[in-house]
């Protein structure tokens, strides 16, 4: 896997200041999408274990609240197979830290259902994470006062709550910096 860009301190892609880490390749090619460059999934610089060990050590200090994975397209199966063992550390070196993820494809659609997006890792991807900002992007729903996410039609979910429940649970703001901080 490729990424694009990792942002060491983002504010605008979950609660807090994150680490986001932008990974190469996408098959969406939403029109109007504001990373068009990191649909090639040979774009950007290798993903290695020591751009892993970067972003563990960026993770650490506590004013750091979490990891978020753009793209791209997280959930596209190669880069499924080489973000899962970073997914598999986060949990298990700073299980404190909260884990977001942006993807095109729907929870109870591709993630859930057989499709191209379904592969061997899904599963136990979607039990590292907490949120899930699902949907491809609309430019015709595109609306700037949206909280962390880019047109109408995306939603944010809670995961572990829907993992439980089989069910899409929409996140209801809980997670604010106020109880990522505790």
């Amino acid at each position: 896997m490729n990424y694009a860009t990792i942002k060491w301190a983002d504010v605008a892609n979950g609660p807090g200041v994150r680490v986001s880490l932008f990974v190469s390749g996408c098959t969406h090619r939403c029109p109007g999408c504001f990373n068009q460059e990191a649909w090639d999934f040979g774009y950007g610089q290798p993903f290695t274990r020591g751009e892993e060990d970067r972003i563990l050590a960026a993770l650490a200090p506590a004013h750091i609240k979490g990891l978020s994975l753009l793209g791209g397209e997280p959930f596209e199966p190669a880069n499924q197979r080489a973000l899962l063992p970073l997914l598999r550390r986060v949990r298990a070196q700073l299980p404190d830290k909260t884990v977001w993820c942006y993807s095109g494809y729907t929870l109870d659609g591709e993630l859930w259902q057989p499709s191209r997006a379904r592969c061997e890792c899904t599963d136990e991807m979607l039990s590292l994470m907490d949120v899930l900002v699902d949907g491809e992007f609309i430019q015709a729903r595109k609306d700037l006062s949206l909280r962390f996410r880019g047109s109408a039609n995306q939603r944010i979910i809670d995961l572990p709550r829907s993992l439980a429940a089989r069910s899409v649970v929409l996140w209801d703001g809980a997670m604010t910096i106020e109880a990522i901080t505790k």
